[in-house]
């Protein structure tokens, strides 16, 4: 079954822009402004809006890219139940993650399924894990790794990966200033779980915080943070991970923030994909010994 045209749409209506999807797919400009317009052709729809500034998905281009997705997926899925006799998957899978996550979980959940399924190829896209779960929940994406939010949307799954608190931080050098921490300018992040959190914890301690910047990314707090704008929220692991950690302190603020679960996200009916099923029992072996 040839699905090279299905994959140049999507990887299309992804980047919005042929130029970097012809890379991405190792075909010319040309080839993929071919291949869309025998997909048209044979639909009888616009899939894209284009001229020489910008590329838009039509309403249509959108409800083809769900069908090109499942189908995709359709295909994966009873290829390697043909192939399960021979216990090897092949196709791929695409991973959603911030860059925090990637340094912190993904080396070692990609070294072992790399070494388990060899013939599967992996598209890693990184970004603010904000977007995590909407990506896995509109199909552009098989798993994300993100914090749990309060409540998990229906037809989504989740599996924790690790508990991480979040901590209130000020510049090391030099010391926070004077008085209390509370009057000083606060820099959070824009939205997301750690907002939420962060908004319940003012309102329980009756504070109103003077909030300097809203910022979108855990590693530009820390970065605002080190240059002495104010103090900020960021999970523990974010810290760990920073190149800017030895210009930051913690401060021991009583009472605690909640932590929160960090973990893998995938659309329940998607389990059945024998890839997407091969990555999520990851968590459920012991890491492979040399």
């Amino acid at each position: 079954m040839d699905t090279r045209s299905l994959r140049l749409f999507l990887n299309l209506a992804e980047t919005l822009h042929f130029g970097r999807s012809s890379e991405a797919c190792h075909v010319s400009p040309s080839t993929l402004s071919r291949a869309i317009k025998q997909l048209e052709d044979s639909l009888g729809v616009t899939l894209f809006l284009r001229d020489n500034r910008s590329v838009q998905l039509t309403p249509e281009g959108t409800r083809f890219a769900q069908y090109a997705r499942e189908t995709l997926q359709q295909w994966e899925q009873i290829r390697n139940s043909l192939l399960e006799g021979a216990r090897e998957l092949r196709g791929e899978i695409s991973v959603y993650c911030s860059v925090t996550a990637s340094y912190s979980f993904l080396y070692s959940l990609l070294n072992r399924f790399r070494q388990r399924y060899p013939q599967v190829e992996i598209k890693l896209h990184t970004g603010d894990p904000e977007h995590a779960v909407a990506r896995v929940q509109s199909g552009r994406e098989e798993i994300s790794i993100a914090a749990r939010p309060a409540q998990l949307p229906a037809g989504i799954a989740f599996r924790p990966l690790a508990r991480t608190p979040l901590l209130f931080i000020a510049s090391a050098e030099p010391p926070a200033g004077q008085g209390d921490w509370r009057r000083q300018p606060m820099i959070l992040p824009e939205s997301g779980t750690s907002r939420e959190r962060i908004n319940q914890w003012f309102a329980s301690q009756k504070i109103q915080p003077d909030i300097y910047a809203q910022v979108t990314g855990n590693e530009a707090i820390v970065s605002m943070v080190s240059l002495g704008f104010g103090i900020g929220v960021v999970p523990q692991i974010v810290l760990e991970n920073s190149t800017l950690s030895d210009r930051i302190r913690v401060l021991p603020v009583e009472p605690a923030l909640e932590p929160y679960d960090i973990g893998l996200f995938a659309q329940e009916r998607k389990l059945r994909s024998p890839i997407v099923q091969a990555f999520w029992s990851l968590l459920d072996s012991p890491p492979d010994t040399a």
